[in-house]
């Protein structure tokens, strides 16, 4: 056992009773007489003095947990509930209480609950997986700058549009495009008040423009199966491809689509647009500095695009999206 403080203090007033008295140590020391009365006897049948570090040990806070307690299980209970528990290994905590009350048990379930934790008892088993069952494949990680690019489509919370803006177009659409490499996180943003495969197109281009002037080559684009990038479940004709498509393969570039319903293979980009949401739209309609026109929207979201890309992620060890692409270019130089 540690000394602490208290153990000090009441030592201390113990001393002072011994020179002044017990009835002006207890003012002095803002405590009862009865207090210290107690504090000198423990101190002296532990050695007082001559007990060292043992005597004061003995004026630390004892235990105030009771000895017994009358609603405790009897050891029938306790007995009757590890028997039924090793018969019954996996059912969970509900399905082994009714079990219980059929055999007479008369407590609550989380009086249960709380006998199992003490007997270090599952409350909940976790079964195994069956044998056929699917495992998901690892992650897939990528090598270098640009091998694969996560595109997606953000809708912008028409509560950041101002009356000025609804006016000017006749409508609440606008678009936030976003390309998220998956090596460096190094993100492309654009805006567009259309949502269709001829701003996929436009996006594109400018995707592989922007990595083009940080020297890195686009080998792959990764997408969802919307309309704006395929028409693969609307059109009858299986070679009727999408200007997004007939961009990729003009631009040699690969296109991948993930299964359909599954965004979350496309989670970087996924978890990028929650960012975006949180430090970006919200902080718009906070300060209530609503987006005027188009070209006002794109400024803005050049500004948070190079704020991102210089702004530290723990997936890449606390360096930033332009670091990790200058730390891969420079070890090429090599």
């Amino acid at each position: 056992m540690s000394i602490t403080q208290e153990m000090r203090y009441r030592l201390s007033a113990i001393k002072c009773a011994e020179r002044f008295g017990v009835q002006r140590a207890a003012a002095n020391c803002h405590t009862s007489p009865a207090s210290i009365y107690r504090w000198r006897k423990l101190y002296k049948e532990a050695g007082g003095d001559a007990g060292g570090k043992k005597s004061l040990e003995a004026l630390g806070s004892k235990s105030r947990r009771p000895k017994s307690n009358p609603n405790a299980h009897t050891p029938e209970e306790i007995k009757l509930i590890k028997d039924m528990r090793r018969r019954n290994p996996n059912i969970g905590l509900q399905d082994f209480w009714f079990k219980l009350k059929a055999r007479g048990y008369t407590r609550s379930e989380p009086a249960l609950y709380n006998v199992l934790k003490r007997l270090q008892m599952p409350t909940n088993p976790k079964t195994k997986h069956s044998p056929t069952c699917r495992k998901d494949k690892p992650y897939e990680a990528m090598n270098h700058p640009g091998e694969r690019i996560q595109i997606d489509v953000k809708y912008v919370p028409k509560e950041c549009l101002s009356p000025e803006f609804i006016a000017k177009y006749g409508s609440t659409e606008l678009y936030q495009y976003t390309a998220i490499d998956e090596y460096s996180r190094y993100r492309i943003l654009c805006g567009y008040r259309e949502h269709n495969t001829y701003s996929s197109s436009l996006f594109l281009c400018q995707i592989v423009s922007a990595f083009k002037a940080l020297g890195i080559e686009v080998e792959c684009v990764q997408t969802d199966n919307g309309m704006e990038f395929t028409k693969q479940f609307s059109a009858k004709n299986t070679n009727n491809h999408s200007m997004f498509e007939e961009t990729a393969r003009r631009l040699k570039v690969e296109l991948k689509r993930i299964k359909p319903h599954t965004p979350k293979h496309n989670g970087k980009v996924e978890r990028s647009h929650r960012e975006d949401q949180k430090l970006f739209y919200s902080e718009i309609i906070r300060l209530n500095y609503l987006i005027t026109d188009e070209n006002d929207f794109k400024r803005r979201l050049k500004r948070h695009r190079d704020k991102t890309n210089n702004r530290p992620m723990r997936p890449l060890n606390y360096k930033t999206p332009k670091q990790v692409i200058e730390k891969y270019k420079n070890n090429q130089l090599k």
